[in-house]
């Protein structure tokens, strides 16, 4: 159905991949199922899913590889399956450019919460109601910080005046840190509000897209604080 979403499952353990692939689909999602790393990337450019679900270790092109290709055409969001929550595959996915990760074995009910999570965040990458405090600061929804352009409104970023690419995860954790700049925002924090985790999620997720993030708008513009978290310098 046209108005299903569309997941792009790229997993090469038959019983898992069918197991998931069914779930998914009683869930109400459109599920394309591929088993290694190519034809998974062939898929993707067929028929440019809403959002795909990569695992680390499958054959051809390893998952973090193929985050990266998609990563180079589309900002979809994607989540890293690894069997390891403290493997450094899951550090690799998020460099990657993954959004976010879930570790084996995985409740389906679990992976569920976390894709809707996802989409949420990616269907409101303006932030949501989140952005009021930004908006208020600047005429416009235009905030400037040093060389940083944020306009908040047109979702657009510049950096000494040349457009800056960010992903919706990215764009949505740099406007949390503009509608409050020189406040610390706790790592937990950055998780309830851009990752819409209502529960302690793994902070790995926070600090890597922060590195990220500084890579584009500048490694100084970020400022950490240690023991508390990290605040955008005014």
């Amino acid at each position: 159905m046209a108005d299903q979403t569309h997941v792009l499952f790229v997993e090469d353990d038959d019983v898992i991949r069918e197991a998931t692939q069914l779930a998914l689909e009683r869930d109400g999602f459109a599920v394309t199922a591929m088993p290694d790393g190519l034809s998974g990337l062939e898929a993707f450019r067929t028929n440019r899913p809403d959002i795909a679900l990569l695992d680390v270790m499958v054959p051809g092109l390893d998952g973090v590889s193929l985050c990266r290709r998609i990563r180079d055409e589309s900002t979809v969001p994607v989540i890293m399956l690894s069997a390891r929550a403290d493997s450094i595959d899951v550090v690799l996915g998020l460099e990657a450019g993954a959004d976010d990760y879930v570790t084996k074995p995985f409740d389906g009910a679990v992976l569920v919460a976390r894709i809707r999570a996802v989409l949420r965040r990616f269907g409101h990458a303006s932030g949501g109601d989140r952005t009021d405090e930004a908006d208020t600061a600047a005429t416009g929804g235009m905030l400037t910080f040093g060389d940083l352009e944020v306009d908040t409104e047109g979702m657009e970023v510049r950096r000494a005046g040349q457009p800056v690419a960010l992903t919706p995860t990215e764009m949505r954790l740099l406007l949390e840190f503009s509608s409050a700049p020189g406040t610390v925002l706790s790592r937990d924090k950055l998780l309830e509000r851009v990752w819409d985790y209502g529960w302690g999620g793994d902070t790995r997720v926070v600090d890597v897209h922060v590195q990220r993030l500084r890579q584009k708008i500048g490694q100084d513009r970020i400022e950490t604080v240690r023991g508390f978290g990290y605040k955008l310098k005014a």
